[in-house]
């Protein structure tokens, strides 16, 4: 066991703290924010990815070597009282297995926490135990090990039907827990490597037999927190709680390549319910972070819906899909979703809605308020012909409900297409609300707000101006003028 000073665990609540109080009066300022872009634009592209072998790249600033870790149990271990060594080419494996069972046998005195000191720690996966703290300190690495016959197989997601990518079975995570509950995930920005390069290179050579694993996933847990750590190069999506309550990420850095690092999202949320994302930066191969709920009818029988979920406080960017997604997989439901606070930069699409026929379920309550748009393709996206199904089996009467969204203080410049809302006679979109919305474009073209079956109003002056689908009202929300074409369609995908 180790001791560990009671003044450090006083700073870093100290620290936190003075964290929370500035990071949203921060973000509030428009201008801060493109401030702050730069300073992640040249972090990420200086210090991460022109260096892709180095320890990554965090928007939180590192203190000085030799922190003590902070005791957050009653009960504190080191790995290396397990058996660890820590040099990158020793097997972790087994330390890490005998440290937490040692862990498992405090649940009811309080749990005990796991410290991961300084150094290179390479491992299979392993899984956590309930009332438990994993802290990496300043300069602590865990290490995926690439061979994939060390990775366990596990059966597919039951909302999901056969599989994401193959039939039958699926690897599991690098870091996985099932039905716990009072998880800590920690630390003075130590880093989860998942050293996806090898997966990514077989997935396209399709060398795979099986889909491919999280980096961390939590599966029918609750009061699980994920914060001050770094998370990079996952083979696949790279944290997932699945089916899961009372969930918080906070602090977060998240890498991948922008490219060449399929299906790396960073958060996805799957019928997940009571969850903050806080104060993270993220940078990926796909979606930033993306809410699920299901895939088609295999979501539908599960029916577990994702809801109550605030993001908040992020800088994100996703070259190749969105920065913040809901769906596609959505079949269980998903609502009471607020996204504030969001600084969208260098990347394909803003935020996204996509939803498709088959998928039933629905979106609803999802609220956008004071996001910023730097260098997007396209800003605000809902999607209702994402065609991807598990099989050939969905319902092609099984129609998703989009509905009650509404988008204020939306601001940005260098974006293409501002807004494409694309719904469908089957699958309309109803009562939109923009309010508030100014958007910098790049493109010189009459027809750069998109619609497409959507039923929703404008409340006073907006730019670009807006399609003709939607009602306009003046600032005192006084009716201006009823839109007398909700099924107009202009939509350009050659923009």
């Amino acid at each position: 066991m180790v001791e560990t000073l009671p003044v450090g665990r006083f700073q870093l609540q100290q620290q936190r703290l003075e964290l929370k109080r500035w990071i949203p009066a921060f973000l509030s300022s428009h201008k801060t924010l493109f401030v702050l872009l730069w300073i992640a634009a040249f972090g990420s592209v200086f210090f991460w990815q022109w260096n892709i072998g180095g320890s990554g790249f965090s928007i939180f600033a590192k203190v000085g070597p030799g922190r003590p870790m902070p005791k957050m149990r009653p009960f504190a271990f080191n790995l290396t009282d397990f058996g660890g060594v820590g040099d990158g080419v020793a097997d972790e494996t087994a330390a890490f297995e005998r440290a937490i069972l040692a862990i498992s046998k405090f649940g009811k005195r309080g749990g005990a926490q796991l410290n991961v000191p300084p150094g290179k720690w390479l491992t299979a996966p392993f899984n956590l135990t309930s009332h438990m703290t994993l802290f990496l300190a300043e300069d602590a690495e865990i290490l995926g090990i690439q061979d994939e016959k060390r990775w366990a197989l596990m059966p597919p997601l039951p909302s999901y039907g056969y599989g994401r990518e193959h039939n039958g079975s699926r690897y599991g995570s690098l870091i996985h827990g099932q039905n716990l509950r009072d998880v800590v995930i920690t630390g003075h920005n130590g880093t989860i490597n998942g050293q996806g390069q090898s997966w990514w290179k077989k997935y396209r050579q399709k060398l795979l037999n099986h889909s491919r694993g999280p980096l961390v996933q939590i599966m029918w847990s609750s009061d699980i927190v994920i914060s001050d750590i770094t998370l990079r190069d996952s083979p696949f999506w790279t944290f997932h709680p699945y089916d899961c309550k009372n969930v918080t990420v906070r602090n977060v850095t998240i890498m991948a390549p922008i490219f060449e690092a399929p299906n790396t999202d960073g958060i996805d949320p799957d019928s997940c319910e009571d969850m903050v994302i806080e104060d993270c930066y993220i940078s990926v191969g796909d979606d930033a972070v993306a809410i699920k709920s299901g895939w088609d009818q295999y979501g539908i029988a599960y029916g577990r819906p994702s809801r109550n979920i605030l993001i908040r406080n992020l800088i994100i960017r996703s070259m190749v899909s969105a920065g913040i997604s809901i769906g596609s997989e959505m079949s269980g439901g998903v609502s009471n979703v607020t996204v504030e606070n969001v600084l969208v930069w260098s990347s394909r699409r803003a935020v996204r809605i996509k939803t498709a026929v088959g998928r039933g379920g629905y979106v609803r309550d999802i609220t956008y308020r004071n996001l910023t748009f730097d260098n997007a393709r396209v800003g605000i996206v809902i999607k209702t012909d994402y065609n991807e199904h598990p099989d050939d089996d969905f319902d092609r009467k099984a129609l998703p409900i989009i509905r009650d969204i509404s988008f204020t203080e939306i601001h940005g410049h260098g974006v293409r297409v501002p807004v494409r809302i694309h719904g469908s006679k089957d699958i309309p979109i109803r009562n939109v609300t923009f309010r508030d919305l100014s958007i910098g474009i790049t493109y010189k073209k009459k027809h750069i707000f998109q619609c497409a079956f959507v039923e929703g109003r404008v409340i006073g002056t907006i730019f670009p101006a807006p399609c003709e689908n939607l009602d306009r009202y003046d600032e005192e929300e006084r009716l201006v003028k009823l839109s007398a074409a909700q099924n107009v369609t202009d939509i350009d995908y050659d923009i």
